[in-house]
């Protein structure tokens, strides 16, 4: 076996890391790299057996937005063993691998990790951290402004542009350069939920039941006016927000699994905030 990386070029190498994938959690890759999604910034690392990917760990590299500051971010991510090479220390190696490649070179360090390796992480200095999900009710006498449902691919392109040249969705807490992974669940996870709004100019990502509105994103490329957006009622959000004209409610937010961070020299990563879902990988 050899250790590779950055094969995305590579066809016997990137079709088996996306079946492994596929294998492993059920991903499928394959139209995010066809539509020119899997940017320089999505690096895998990988133990082949010839152009076999049997183990693999990736990288994210992105910024996170704190407080208005940009901060170097890696989000580790398709953590995976084929299941005849496992128990092997073959991810165990991978992780090392990336922590020295990247010593130095991030203020923040983090994934979101399944139930079943809630031990794996903590081995490697990474440490639980508690996410906080906010809520709010929208006040009755605003009006929402039309929203035109967007179709995939006929708005493709309008969406690739949005995305790739946004404003972060929060000053308080967000993510820059993610644009791969937000492509990712757009075309995967939320190809039926994207609307857009011509007064704001902006992408809102959203399911409505039973009067609760689930807020996963707003993608434009300046402030938005939340309130000429969302109907009455209460609204959950998938992000950080940061309106001032809203009142909020936080509360632990509980996900399967966890996410992990490990910080930076000198780092203390924030309290209270939620990871925008729509940059998770």
């Amino acid at each position: 076996m050899k250790l590779v990386s950055h094969y995305r070029d590579n066809i016997d190498l990137r079709k088996s890391f996306i079946q492994l994938a596929a294998d492993t959690f059920g991903l499928d890759f394959t139209n995010w790299h066809e539509k020119g999604y899997w940017g320089e910034r999505y690096i895998p690392f990988s133990y082949a057996d010839g152009s076999r990917v049997v183990a693999n760990v990736s990288v994210n590299e992105l910024d996170l937005i704190i407080d208005g500051t940009s901060r170097k971010g890696l989000q580790i991510g398709t953590v995976m063993t084929h299941p005849e090479y496992r128990h092997k220390g073959l991810s165990a190696c991978l992780m090392n691998h990336v922590l020295a490649e990247y010593e130095g070179m991030y203020d923040y360090m983090y994934l979101f990790a399944n139930d079943s390796v809630l031990d794996f992480y903590p081995k490697f200095g990474f440490e639980r951290v508690e996410e906080h999900q906010f809520s709010t009710r929208v006040p009755s006498n605003t009006g929402r402004a039309g929203l035109r449902k967007l179709e995939i691919p006929a708005d493709l392109k309008q969406i690739e542009k949005m995305v790739y040249g946004r404003a972060p969705v929060s000053r308080a807490f967000a993510t820059g350069n993610s644009g791969g992974i937000t492509m990712y669940h757009i075309l995967n996870v939320f190809p039926d939920h994207l609307y857009y709004s011509e007064d704001e100019d902006a992408i809102v990502i959203f399911t409505e039941e039973n009067g609760r509105v689930q807020l996963y994103d707003v993608i434009g490329s300046s402030r938005v006016n939340i309130t000429n957006i969302l109907p009455a009622g209460e609204v959950v959000f998938h992000y950080t927000p940061d309106y001032k004209d809203l009142d909020f409610r936080s509360l632990p937010f509980k996900r399967e699994g966890a996410l992990f961070v490990k910080n930076g020299i000198g780092r203390e990563f924030p309290r209270f905030v939620k990871h925008p879902l729509t940059s998770e990988a």
